[in-house]
């Protein structure tokens, strides 16, 4: 460069200037080679199809390609070059009346980008930066099982935790306020006390489930029991010796939402001796597990052998008022004791947390094993070896509490397992750089760290013992792909299919979509013309009224009605969500193509949802493998009730949501937010007055505004071909009367004549589309980050291994877990608050974790 000519007029003293100036000659003569290529290769494609709208002086969607200063600007404008890739890749560009780009043309253009303006290095690339990521409620929940054995409701104890890029795990949005600390504390402080022993010794307690209580018939179990029917259940238990017990009856009553005006009392006796009685009402609870709880305790002498509990139910309402279900069970009856200390039992999980048995009572001996125990668990609570400082501190803290009077080696110990699980090394997934490779570039992450990712993305949980023992050795990355395997066989596995699934296709959201299956079925109208008409004599005949054909006729058909709209039931929605995650996991645990995620010639049912889609042959609660029959529309995630539902709007069909649910999640091609002010759809039917619209009639109606033309041409075809489907997944042929029509044209000029002819073109026209929208959304789960342009060439070689063998699911979730996103970091140096790659990590934080 020319530039180069000044440097031998610098003298000694300013030979910082020399190195300046070597930079900025790299740097120019970088620029130099990317802007004339880009004038000789990618400017005339440009010219010949992009420049009517992004050039000459347009600059449709604020995007011009030819007002660049100069090549500085052209090579540092990542974002507009990203559009540019991403749009093309799309097919959304260059626009109809342009001859579409050549394979040749828009691999020509996507090098360029990702070599001259990404600056890619394909041998080493960047594998992005890497917020620390606080462990989420899923993670939490499931880390605290697998520590500690508590099954903890963090959906309960917790608030929702925030989403970005569609999930709930990514380390930008998984902050964590005063609040949220103190409820960790809280919790730590709940699940220590439930799952620590406090002393070696306690009470002896034998348990009766309710299942166990049935009557001299074995008609009736102590499980549930109506408020109607009279009951006498009986159970026994044998002990060992004679002394004082105590007998806990633990009960619950649980009805349905609407109020039921049963009555019963209920009578607990012990070796036929009376104990407790109590009288019983309504109550409702959104768990009929648990409902209305009680808890009743007698206490007895007790000779040891055969003990005989019984519990009586007196129903004190004739069954003829019953109205709905009212219903008493037996959860558990526990029997403690005897009091005497000398009978008294080591806990049942002791030997879990305190392997080697109760403490000695020398005082250098307790205290090594307090640090053992310790030392074992806080290396498991923060999936990596404990250092000594650390350790020496909660092993102090154990000893401070401990060496009061009146407290136990357990209760000290138990006081410094609070301290581990309420530390940011157990909330925050903390990783450090693997110090035994070649350093390079971009850094490895060590091998417990890697441990930590491969668990939390297929099991969202801790490590198990088989990964920490191969992180210690430092064996684990030799043994990844056994790993790998080993881990989705393992049930834990079922956490990936549930929480990406919940996610991805928006299954997580079923059970709380609000639904009018009435007014989705088109029998509103008649409803209420019924209601209005009749009142409250559709519910309760008149004394001494003679009913009147007409309204037993009206009655009858309200029934009809109301049993409808109550078959679209929480049971149903659950064989929905159920059947979208059992797809998936069929695929995955088969290695079968993803593409039969698109479509297949099978799914999964039970007998409820099978009749819901109108589907014989298939009987049971049970969900089973069904091959669906010859031609029919379902099969593939599109025609699942889960995604039908969730696309659609109270009381019916929204194209445009499956529209936008097929571009979002299925293309990966988002249309842009609606511009402001954009009149509801609603309003385009009121200019058709002759007859009651379509959807089909109104959307053609809405495009006519050329604000909504340019992404609804996109959305609406994609949706209106699944209007055969009613917004509850049921099968239609008719909307307002008139056959439905579920044609359509792609923007890409594909045509189809509905929903089974569409599936086949996605199939076979944008399988690459889909694999790599695929890829893009479980990487973003997987690593927790959303995806920059610097990772372009890391999903391109995924997409590529994907689609080299034949799109099946396991070589996508291989190409994840080596790839350098996933395998790598940035160094520590890149983090900067200037550096717009930085990891989020702070300093206070990695303060706080010492």
């Amino acid at each position: 460069m020319y530039y180069l000519r000044y440097i031998n007029w610098l003298p000694a003293r300013n030979l910082w200037v020399l190195v300046l100036f070597v930079g900025l000659s790299d740097f120019l003569a970088f620029a130099d080679s990317g802007g004339e290529q880009y004038r000789k290769e990618i400017l005339p494609i440009l010219q010949d199809r992009c420049f009517d709208c992004h050039g000459d002086g347009e600059a449709r969607g604020s995007m011009a390609l030819d007002q660049f200063k100069d090549d500085d600007d052209l090579l540092t404008r990542r974002d507009l070059w990203w559009n540019v890739i991403k749009n093309t890749r799309a097919r959304i560009m260059p626009p109809k009346r342009k001859p579409k780009l050549t394979t040749e043309e828009w691999n020509r253009i996507n090098k360029w980008v990702q070599d001259e303006v990404f600056r890619i290095d394909p041998s080493d690339p960047d594998p992005g930066r890497a917020t620390i990521r606080r462990l989420n409620r899923v993670e939490y929940r499931n880390t605290i099982h697998d520590l500690m054995g508590v099954d903890f409701n963090t959906d309960l104890e917790f608030p929702p935790d925030d989403t970005g890029y569609g999930f709930d795990n990514i380390g930008d949005v998984l902050s964590i306020s005063p609040l949220l600390l103190e409820k960790y504390v809280r919790a730590a402080e709940s699940i220590v006390s439930e799952a620590v022993p406090k002393s070696s010794k306690v009470m002896a307690e034998h348990v009766v489930p309710g299942g166990e209580f049935r009557s001299s018939d074995s008609k009736q179990t102590g499980e549930r029991v109506s408020f109607y029917d009279p009951a006498i259940l009986n159970a026994s238990v044998k002990i060992e010796h004679d002394g004082e017990y105590q007998v806990v009856f633990e009960v619950h009553v649980d009805g349905e939402f609407a109020f039921d005006p049963g009555r019963c009392r209920a009578i607990f006796s012990v070796n036929g001796e009376v104990g407790a009685k109590d009288e019983f009402v309504y109550a409702f609870s959104d768990d009929p597990d648990q409902g209305a709880t009680f808890r009743y305790t007698v206490s007895r002498k007790l000779k040891a052998g055969e003990q005989n509990l019984t519990v009586e139910l007196q129903p004190l309402v004739e069954k003829e008022k019953r109205i709905n279900r009212l219903d008493f069970g037996i959860k558990s009856v526990r029997l403690q004791g005897p009091a005497d200390t000398r009978y008294w039992v080591q806990p049942n999980n002791y030997l879990k947390f305190f392997a080697d048995g109760p403490p000695s009572e020398d005082e250098a001996a307790r205290r090594n094993y307090a640090k053992q125990i310790l030392k074992n668990f806080a290396s498991r609570a923060f999936r990596r070896p404990i250092e000594e400082r650390v350790l020496n501190g909660l092993v102090s803290l154990a000893e401070q509490v401990y060496s009061q009077p009146e407290k136990t080696f357990e209760e000290g110990v138990a006081r410094a397992m609070v301290a581990v699980i309420a530390s940011p090394r157990f909330l925050f997934r903390i990783e450090t750089p693997d110090t035994t490779l070649p350093a390079g570039k971009y850094p490895y992450v060590d091998e417990w760290s890697l441990a930590s990712r491969l668990s939390y993305f297929f099991w969202s949980s801790m490590p198990d013992d088989e990964l920490f023992e191969l992180a210690r050795q430092g064996r684990l990355r030799e043994q990844l792909s056994a790993q790998v395997k080993r881990m989705l066989e393992d049930k834990r596995s079922n956490a990936l299919i549930q929480n990406f699934t919940g996610q991805w296709l928006q299954a997580r959201n079923l059970d709380h979509i609000p639904i009018e299956p009435v007014a989705v079925l088109g029998f509103q109208d008649e409803l209420d013309g019924i209601r209005k008409k009749y009142g409250f004599r559709l519910f309760r005949k008149r004394d001494g009224e003679e009913e009147s054909p007409e309204l037993a006729a009206a009655r009858k058909r309200f029934r009809e009605i109301n049993k409808m709209s109550a078959e679209f039931n929480p049971e149903l929605r659950e064989a929905m969500r159920r059947e979208t995650e059992l797809v998936f996991g069929h695929v995955l645990q088969d290695n079968r193509s993803v593409l039969e995620f698109l479509d297949s010639d099978y799914t999964f049912l039970n007998q409820k949802l099978a009749e819901h889609y109108g589907i014989t042959g298939v009987e049971g609660p049970e969900m089973r493998l069904v091959q669906l029959p010859e031609g029919s529309p379902r099969g593939g995630i599109l025609t699942e009730g889960n995604t039908l539902v969730v696309t659609s709007n109270p009381t019916r069909t929204s194209p445009v949501k499956r529209g936008l649910f097929i571009l979002e999640n299925i293309l990966g091609t988002p249309t842009p937010p609606p511009p402001p002010n954009i009149p509801p759809l609603e309003d385009a039917a009121k200019g058709i007055a002759d007859h009651q619209p379509t959807l089909r009639e109104v959307l053609s109606r809405h495009r006519e505004d050329a604000l909504c033309s340019s992404c609804h041409s996109r959305l609406d075809p994609l949706g209106l071909a699944f209007e055969n489907f009613t917004a509850i997944g049921t099968w239609r042929d008719e909307e307002q009367k008139e056959p439905i029509d579920a044609s359509g044209k792609l923007i890409t000029g594909e045509s189809f004549a509905g929903s089974r002819e569409l599936k086949k073109i996605l199939v076979s026209e944008y399988r690459t589309d889909f694999e790599r929208c695929l890829t893009e959304k479980l990487l973003t789960y997987a690593i927790g980050r959303g995806l920059e342009y610097y990772d372009e060439h890391t999903v391109d070689m995924i997409v590529k291994r994907l689609d080299q063998d034949g799109g099946r699911f396991q070589s996508l979730i291989t190409g994840i877990v080596e790839s350098a996103p996933f395998q790598k970091r940035r160094p520590p140096e890149t983090r900067t608050a200037a550096n717009p790659g930085s990891t989020g990590e702070s300093e206070p934080l990695a303060q706080a974790t010492n």
